[in-house]
């Protein structure tokens, strides 16, 4: 081999490792394997396999290909086994690995693929998994720093003993590959070999840059697969706080409900008990963060029954325009309830004559428009989209937060009201939920 065909097979090495790595890196199912805290028998052979069919059909290739070299990178994937699953896992892809090879006549690769695979696994547990995760080829350069660390208070650098490390089983495979064995005679075993001593050098820190390339890809996948699960616990976080601001906002004025018929009206106080210790049975189950609208409209049904009672079916008026299209649709749990709440109590209480609370849902394409109308004594006059009845912030508050911390802006909240008229609060969400 001539040298400058020698040096593009070590980058075509690098552009195969990068290309590999990218490759698993996209599939949901490696993600899941690789980074899982435990794994099964059945999860670590699955695991394997990502590695090993792609990566025993790349030493086939070279076997058959000789000037494509660059597709075996065999010596490095059991280096990455030993490290990320264990001496046992990384004997048997050295095995595997090795088979394409004897077959081709290299009978040393299955001995040693097996020995390097042990010795990588015993490496993983000399070192914290993070510090496998951080490994890279590069030295620090900053040589004073840690000459002078090291004075003060001597100690093994793993990143470095992991460098030294693989090269060194680099040095041993190549010199295995030339030393002849009895009969076996020399080039029982791959390895990439040259008369160059500057060009040998890069042979060997070649093998590290592999295992680090593989290492920094997966890296930042899971660097990144972390800040999406604190993100989605930080929302989950957020979502229960709203929620248990909303469950006594409810009860409190629920409470106040009953109160004011208990001794007018014991037998109406009674019923609306009942209505309320079934409102508080749903509220005290584990629940998920949506519902279908049917079950909804079932909650919000209670919660209209109290109010009926409350203010007489002649001042309170409910009507319903539903969709059945959009009774299976899920939707954010307690949506209604607040909105409802709102406009009774600020949009036809202070009527007189009461009014009537209207509930409309239809499909529009893949997203669902749900609206709340009343025709009570409206909102007074403000920003767009602002609402401005006094006392009437948290339960709007609440639902409009809700809806940004499940839909962000695929969501949208709306307030019409015309003052003495009455006022329409419509959402606008997908069909389907962009968080679970």
């Amino acid at each position: 081999m001539t040298n400058t065909l020698l040096l593009i097979t070590l980058l075509v090495k690098l552009g195969v490792a990068a290309a590999v790595a990218s490759a698993l890196a996209r599939s949901r199912t490696f993600q899941r394997l690789l980074f899982a805290e435990r794994r099964g028998k059945r999860q670590t052979a699955a695991l394997l396999a990502f590695f090993l069919v792609p990566l025993t059909l790349g030493v086939w290739v070279r076997t058959k290909v000789p000037p494509f070299l660059a597709a075996d990178i065999s010596f490095e994937t059991v280096i990455l086994l030993g490290l990320l699953l264990g001496p046992v896992e990384a004997m048997i892809g050295g095995i595997v690995l090795s088979v394409p090879a004897v077959w081709h006549h290299e009978y040393l690769a299955l001995p040693f693929n097996a020995a390097l695979g042990l010795a990588a696994g015993v490496l993983r547990l000399a070192v914290e998994k993070e510090e496998i995760w951080d490994f890279t080829p590069f030295i620090d350069l900053s040589l004073y720093r840690w000459v002078r660390r090291n004075l003060r208070k001597p100690r093994i650098d793993r990143q470095i003993l992991m460098l030294f490390l693989i090269v060194l089983f680099e040095i041993v495979r190549e010199w295995l590959a030339r030393v002849r064995f009895g009969q076996l005679g020399p080039r029982r075993l791959f390895a990439l070999n040259t008369g160059v001593w500057a060009l040998q050098v890069l042979v060997w820190l070649c093998a590290p840059m592999v295992v680090g390339i593989a290492l920094k890809v997966w890296n930042a996948l899971r660097i990144e697969l972390k800040l999406e699960e604190q993100k989605r616990l930080l929302l989950e976080a957020r979502l229960d706080a709203l929620q248990r601001q909303i469950n006594p906002h409810f009860l409190f004025n629920t409470l106040n409900s009953i109160a004011s018929l208990v001794r007018t009206r014991p037998e109406l106080a009674r019923e609306m008990i009942v209505k309320l210790a079934n409102i508080l049975r749903a509220l005290l189950k584990d629940h998920d963060s949506f519902v279908p609208f049917a079950d909804e409209l079932k909650f919000t049904d209670d919660y209209l029954d109290i109010e009926v009672i409350r203010f007489g079916p002649e001042k309170l008026r409910v009507e319903k325009e539903i969709d059945p299209a959009t009774l299976h649709v899920p939707v954010p749990s307690i949506l209604l309830q607040p909105l409802i709440e709102n406009s009774i109590k600020h949009g036809l209480e202070p009527r007189i004559g009461g009014g009537t609370i209207t509930l409309r849902s239809r499909m529009q394409g893949d997203r669902v428009l749900i609206e709340v109308a009343d025709d009570g004594v409206g909102i007074s006059a403000g920003p767009a989209g602002s609402v401005r009845r006094t006392g009437a912030g948290i339960g709007m508050k609440n639902v409009r937060e809700r809806l940004e911390v499940l839909y962000g802006t695929e969501a949208r909240f709306t307030v019409v009201s015309n003052p003495g008229r009455g006022t329409l609060v419509a959402i606008e969400i997908p069909a389907v939920p962009l968080m679970d």
